[in-house]
């Protein structure tokens, strides 16, 4: 209505060269400004900024124009598309959609997203359909959120589906009380995906005949690993320690402790005073100062077959903290080092490879997050001789810091020597557990032992099924 005093004679004048006419209402303009043309326009725009420049943010009082307009047009019933720009990003999207806009415009939020373009569509697509992000936690039943009506109107017709894409998760569909069928899933492994493959099955009852077809949604899916009764590794924060080298310009940090004389200052707490009774000697005990090379701990996670356990394990020390305040994480299939929990657990979720297998990364990682540094490296595996072995020797021999391993198991089984008919009926003549947590050789186990444990400062082997830990020597710490 701003643009000239003749909002009536602009539109004739569009309609009469054969194209469609929208009308843009400014913050101010009051949606009766609309109602004398609701039978003639195709489209309203509602600016939810001034008109001026980029940037904005987004005016809340738009909120309920946009429901009033929503609700105009519904009672109109006319087809007229309602438009919202200004100030549209992750966090108002949602309710703009909500408000009962189909058209909505984005700018700035859109170059503001580091993870580029692409995914910023995608991410605000999703939340103005509604569609949550799919976490789940391995071993247990997860609502997704997603939910089709019952088909009751067709008799004798079943409607079933399940989730090829991510792999390891399979679904089971209940029935709410409002008669809606729910979706649930009990992951096997975890996983990170930015899409979910659905199959649809139709049939009817008597199983005479079926009509099927996939669908794919837009909506990440992460699942965590299960921790099971796993405790919380305090003996990780002592392995990350370092007494360092003694410089009297460092911190009085680490095991060492310096012994001198008395001296005016010092406190009484540190007097040594049963030395004192013995020879009247007043001395102190003090911790000595020293300096370190870097006081960040580093951990990453090596993938394999049957690495769940590790990423449980890693998973543990990162929500429990015992890698200390300065640290950094990455793992198989990452892209860059993480220093937040979030992103970590996204890493951990995502080092599971769906399809072909990840390349091996620690080298990459350590030059990115420590380069010359020289930063204690805690490296999560599985207790398995797996392909990063040969990797993993030679990153310790070129790297100038120190190593601590952890190795990770669903159990220690003296397998036998497989039978013909095992090899027959099983893939490698040892029995599988469905849920992915497959117990490990004590004999491979000790062969990789043999190899790692001269090579590394100290090695932690953690049991996810029984949650007890050992030592290099398999001693119960």
């Amino acid at each position: 209505p701003e643009a000239g005093p003749h909002l009536h004679r602009t539109i004739q004048r569009i309609k009469a060269g054969g194209k469609k006419a929208g009308v843009a209402l400014n913050p101010a303009t009051p949606v009766e400004a609309a109602v004398a043309v609701i039978d003639d326009v195709d489209l309203i725009l509602v600016m939810s900024v001034n008109p001026g420049f980029g940037g904005q943010s987004f005016i809340e009082s738009q909120f309920d124009k946009i429901a009033r307009l929503r609700a105009l047009i519904d009672a109109s019933g006319r087809a007229i598309d309602l438009e919202v720009d200004g100030g549209i990003g992750p966090d108002t999207v949602a309710g703009a959609a909500a408000a009962g806009a189909n058209v909505l415009v984005s700018g700035s939020a859109l170059f503001r997203d580091p993870d580029g373009l692409e995914h910023a569509v995608a991410d605000l697509r999703r939340r103005a359909e509604g569609h949550e992000p799919i976490l789940a936690e391995a071993g247990f039943p997860n609502e997704t959120g997603f939910s089709l009506p019952t088909p009751n109107f067709l008799p004798l017709v079943k409607l079933s589906w399940r989730i090829v894409y991510p792999d390891y998760l399979p679904t089971r569909i209940r029935v709410s009380s409002d008669q809606r069928l729910l979706e649930e899933i009990i992951p096997r492994k975890r996983c990170k995906s930015d899409t979910v493959i659905r199959a649809f099955t139709v049939s009817d009852v008597l199983g005479f005949c079926r009509y099927s077809w996939r669908q794919t949604q837009e909506v990440p899916c992460m699942v965590l690993p299960r921790t099971n009764t796993v405790k919380p590794l305090p003996l990780l924060r002592s392995l990350t320690a370092e007494d360092g080298i003694p410089n009297p310009s460092g911190d009085p940090d680490g095991d060492r402790m310096e012994i001198r004389p008395y001296v005016p200052g010092d406190s009484v707490r540190n007097i040594m005073w049963k030395v004192y009774a013995r020879n009247r000697q007043l001395n102190v005990r003090l911790a000595e100062k020293s300096v370190f090379h870097s006081r960040r701990t580093v951990a990453y996670l090596l993938s394999s077959s049957n690495d769940e356990a590790a990423a449980a394990v890693a998973r543990i020390a990162l929500e429990s903290g015992v890698l200390g305040e300065d640290w950094a994480f990455a793992a198989d299939g990452a892209e860059q080092a993480c220093d937040s929990l979030p992103a970590a657990l996204e890493a951990l979720a995502r080092s599971r490879a769906i399809g072909s297998a990840h390349a091996y990364g620690l080298d990459h990682f350590l030059d990115s997050a420590v380069a010359n540094a020289g930063a204690h490296c805690i490296v999560f595996a599985g207790a398995e001789l797996a392909p990063w072995l040969g990797p993993l020797k030679n990153t310790i021999a070129r790297y100038s810091g120190q190593f601590s391993l952890v190795l990770a198991t669903d159990g220690l089984e003296d397998i036998p020597r497989p039978g013909l008919w095992q090899c027959l009926f099983l893939a490698d003549g040892r029995k599988r557990n469905k849920d992915g947590e497959n117990g490990g050789s004590r004999a491979e186990l000790l062969k990789l032992l043999t190899e790692l444990s001269q090579l590394v400062e100290s090695t932690l082997i953690v049991d996810r099924k029984t949650g007890l830990s050992f030592d290099h020597k398999l001693r119960k710490v």
